[in-house]
């Protein structure tokens, strides 16, 4: 608080976190100096309000098929604002007007993984993550674009040959896969000798 002047008594003290542990000191003060402080307060907890940071980093994707990853950077102890702290997950198809809200109670978690058999994979999700405690919901992130967990390639590479190098060596070449849906992202090739 702004400096009080000698004959009041108490103060107000604003723009506390919610639901945190605070202790307060005094000084006196006149035109020579400032005194020593008082004895620290009994420690003081505000209450809880309804959480207003939102996770941040919200990314996600990989997993298996069928999967929808969801990832998050966790929100600190000091603004979760209350008991009862939680994430709220929400997600809806790429051009769907329906979200799907799914909880996860743990104040710790980071991640959240849907699976439901009908997602194709590399399928784009819209993802939005919020926050909630014994007050009420909180604020959601803006909206993020994940991508379902991939199946393995359904397309065999195309062009194979094989060409006499020595002896002892054979240099085999390939048409790489194009990205697709059905082909997702290729990581590798296995060259395998029958």
């Amino acid at each position: 608080p702004e400096v009080v002047n000698g004959r009041t008594h108490k103060a107000t003290v604003v723009d506390l976190s919610p639901w945190v542990e605070y202790e307060f000191r005094v000084v006196a003060s006149n035109s020579v100096g400032i005194g020593e402080p008082s004895r620290p307060s009994a420690l003081l907890k505000t209450k809880a309000a309804v959480p207003v940071v939102a996770p941040t980093n919200i990314s996600g994707g990989g997993g298996s098929r069928s999967e929808l990853v969801i990832t998050w950077e966790p929100v600190p102890e000091e603004l979760q604002n209350g008991e009862g702290f939680g994430y709220i997950i929400m997600f809806r198809p790429l051009g769907s007007t329906t979200w799907t809200k799914a909880v996860v109670t743990s104040v710790e978690a980071n991640k959240y993984v849907y699976r439901n058999e009908s997602i194709t994979p590399l399928s784009p999700f819209e993802v939005k993550v919020g926050v909630y405690n014994n007050e009420g919901e909180g604020t959601l992130s803006s909206i993020s674009i994940v991508y379902s967990g991939e199946d393995e390639p359904q397309i065999a590479p195309a062009g194979a040959s094989a060409l006499s190098v020595s002896a002892a060596e054979v240099e085999v070449s390939w048409q790489p896969i194009a990205w697709n849906r059905h082909t997702g992202r290729v990581l590798g090739y296995e060259v395998r000798q029958l």
